[in-house]
């Protein structure tokens, strides 16, 4: 855990009690600060007490002495309607952080490595620190990825933090430059948090903010209009280096694509580096985009290319994430959990086929639009939790054959019998749900792991058979 003692003998008070704030509430603690603690929900209230964590209702609390709020992400500050505890921190002038704003304050000397973009940070997050790690290199992950930014150790000035930061995290870390930063793409997303396309947008662009004056490098992903209008603007505002990426080509002077190849033409001549295609852990044009961007944040953290390609080849894959969990019968199951919004799901449904498609959950605003052309790979499809109305409705609309499956259970099973029966060549039982997770499962981990135990389950029961 960091050391926290910058806040020793201060008061701070922290808001949400689930992991990253119960963190931060612990290390404060440990530090010698005061801390006043609250958390809403019950859950958050039982965890800290667990831990030993005095409570304080911090909707009536006097926060008079308070220097700081320690703000979970997930709680609202501005849009749509401010949480309260914020509001009032607000109106008293109490600055709103996140712990990663801490570990900023407390631990200046790493190299830092931001990620962001509406989809694909978790797997670059967790590419480029294998590549570090695995080129000797102190290295550690944190943020959004799911590891507290304040659970992780103290590393020196040789060391590397991978952060993976969302667009509620940047809004609330005012003070870290990032040594280098990617910024992968930007589809609608959050917008309720926001207040629209342009908050987020300026949200994720904080991710460039300006450092304490180290070299910086901003790598931005230029495959989508927001990002290409971003990576302009930044051509005149950043102090450091701008280097574009893209899967359809080689940018002047960026990385890119040509014929599967990873091209590097940062340098001047363009300069191939490496067949994409084999790289089997990362399939797809998305995946590709991924290599990209690690690629280009450990060129500027100073690995080689030799290190660089030994963490390609080595990568394991990300549970959750196009990960395949089981082959019965050569039909083929995997586990896209992570995929909560029509934009990630649609960089599965280019990867396989034929797929039976589990789709559904809590819907996003956006729904299934944009996948209109992606579901001609699509054999039948397996609808589960409350989006199953709407979804069935849409799924009719394009002529893709569907039944509602009500729980995952079913929906395995009933989309492993249409893959047997279809009879074709090299099925995929794809979960790719392109919603959140909150109506049946806590988060999608849960969810891909309740699909890769109904596909076990369906493994041991042919063994016995």
């Amino acid at each position: 855990m960091i050391d926290l003692g910058i806040l020793k003998g201060r008061k701070i008070a922290v808001m949400g009690l689930a992991r990253s704030g119960l963190t931060a509430a612990r290390a404060a603690l440990d530090a010698g600060a005061e801390v006043l603690a609250w958390d809403d929900g019950a859950a958050g209230q039982q965890a800290a007490q667990a831990e030993g964590i005095a409570l304080t209702d911090l909707n009536s609390a006097d926060l008079a002495g308070v220097e700081l709020l320690v703000l979970s992400p997930g709680i609202p500050h501005s849009f749509p309607e401010p949480n309260k505890v914020a509001a009032r921190a607000k109106a008293t002038g109490i600055p709103l952080v996140s712990d990663i704003e801490l570990l900023a304050r407390a631990v200046p000397a790493p190299f830092y490595v931001g990620i962001t973009g509406t989809n694909g940070k978790s797997t670059t997050t967790a590419l480029t620190g294998h590549i570090f790690a695995g080129a000797n290199r102190p290295t550690l992950i944190g943020g959004n990825i799911g590891i507290p930014a304040l659970s992780i150790d103290r590393l020196g000035k040789n060391g590397v933090y991978v952060l993976e930061m969302s667009s509620y995290q940047l809004e609330l870390t005012p003070s870290l430059g990032f040594d280098a930063a990617v910024l992968l793409n930007i589809t609608p997303d959050h917008l309720d948090r926001h207040g629209g396309m342009d908050g987020y947008i300026a949200a994720k662009k904080r991710i460039f903010q300006k450092g304490d004056g180290r070299p910086q490098v901003a790598v931005i992903g230029v495959d989508d209009e927001p990002c290409r209008q971003m990576a302009d603007a930044l051509d005149g505002e950043f102090d450091g280096r701008v280097i574009r990426i893209s899967v359809h080509g080689v940018p002047p002077g960026g990385i890119g694509v040509e014929n599967g190849v990873l091209v590097d033409a940062t340098e001047g001549t363009p300069h191939p580096f490496t067949d994409l295609t084999r790289l089997t852990t990362l399939p797809g044009l998305h995946n590709w985009q991924n290599v990209l961007a690690a690629y280009a944040l450990a060129r500027a953290g100073g690995l080689t290319h030799s290190d660089i390609l030994d963490g390609l080849r080595t990568f394991p894959g990300l549970a959750h994430r196009q990960q395949q969990v089981a082959v019965i019968d050569g039909v083929r199951f995997i586990n896209d959990s992570k995929a909560t919004n029509a934009d990630a799901a649609a960089k599965a449904l280019v990867c396989y086929q034929p797929i039976y498609w589990i789709l559904g959950g809590k819907p996003k605003d956006t729904g299934l639009a944009g996948l209109e052309e992606l579901v001609g790979n699509v054999r039948h499809a397996f609808l589960i939790g409350e989006a199953t109305e709407a979804f069935a409705g849409w799924l009719a609309d394009h002529k893709v054959p569907h039944t509602r499956c009500g729980v995952m259970e079913k929906a395995v099973e009933a989309a492993f019998a249409a893959a047997k029966a279809d009879g074709e060549a090299s099925p995929v039982v794809l979960l790719s749900p392109a919603c959140a997770s909150f109506d049946q499962y806590p988060n999608f981990e849960v969810r891909g792991d309740a699909f890769t135990a109904a596909a076990q389950s369906l493994a041991t029961a042919r063994q016995g058979d």
